[in-house]
């Protein structure tokens, strides 16, 4: 299978006044199209900065970082910003939701960015809302929704733009066993039935066991 996702002796540190703190240390990674990885591995192991390098949110400092044939290490601000919103979906485990827009609203904010009309994305919402099980739920706010229903909210609106790649960060990691295992039980549905490469960072053993593919970071090295 073609891949996906190239990572090619890419390393990754950060300055802390004079101090180098090195996070990511000669890692190469191949992931295929289609394919549902997780990365797991201890806190201050560098996985959510190998998440954020492969989704174009960070750079590298050395290596090259393939997505779909573009080397989006070398792309500028303004060209990587462009390629983030049609290219990648973002879950994050604070589902990082305006509590002052309805679900609907919530999930349309990345269609403003595009060339969409109205009426367009409004399908492309409720289409999103439709397959995460929440069309009943798309004017409620979202503190009038469970933990679960508004992580589910935030995957409706990592789908709405049809990105190639998901991109998940502790997608559980908020949740009760029930929420979580909802939550993985989607992301298995769009790796499968819809096709989407999924990315995700986890240190639970339960949600990693959903993935095709577990990958362990330690100490800035991947195992």
């Amino acid at each position: 299978m073609a891949s996906m996702i190239e990572v090619q002796g890419v390393s990754k540190s950060y300055w802390r006044d004079s101090f180098e703190i090195p996070v990511l240390n000669n890692i190469t990674l191949d992931v295929p199209e289609g394919e549902f990885l997780a990365l797991m591995g201890p806190s201050g192991s560098g996985k959510t900065t190998l998440l954020n390098l492969i989704a174009g949110i960070d750079k590298p400092n050395k290596g090259s970082i393939t997505v779909s044939g573009v080397n989006i290490a070398s792309l500028g601000e303004s060209q990587l910003a462009k390629w983030r919103s049609t290219n990648v979906g973002f879950i994050f485990q604070f589902y990082n939701l305006i509590p002052v827009l309805t679900a609907f609203e919530n999930v349309e904010l990345p269609l403003l960015l595009s060339s969409l009309s109205k009426k367009e994305r409004k399908e492309h919402v409720e289409t999103a809302l439709s397959v995460v099980g929440l069309t009943d739920r798309m004017h409620h706010y979202p503190k009038q929704l469970s933990g679960g229903q508004e992580q589910r909210v935030a995957i409706a609106r990592a789908v709405a733009t049809d990105p190639t790649l998901i991109v998940a960060d502790e997608p559980t990691g908020d949740l009760d066993k029930n929420s979580a295992d909802e939550i993985l039980t989607l992301l298995g549905r769009l790796n499968k039935e819809f096709k989407k490469t999924i990315v995700m960072v986890t240190h639970d053993p339960r949600a990693a066991e959903r993935a095709h593919t577990a990958r362990q970071l330690d100490k800035g090295e991947l195992q």
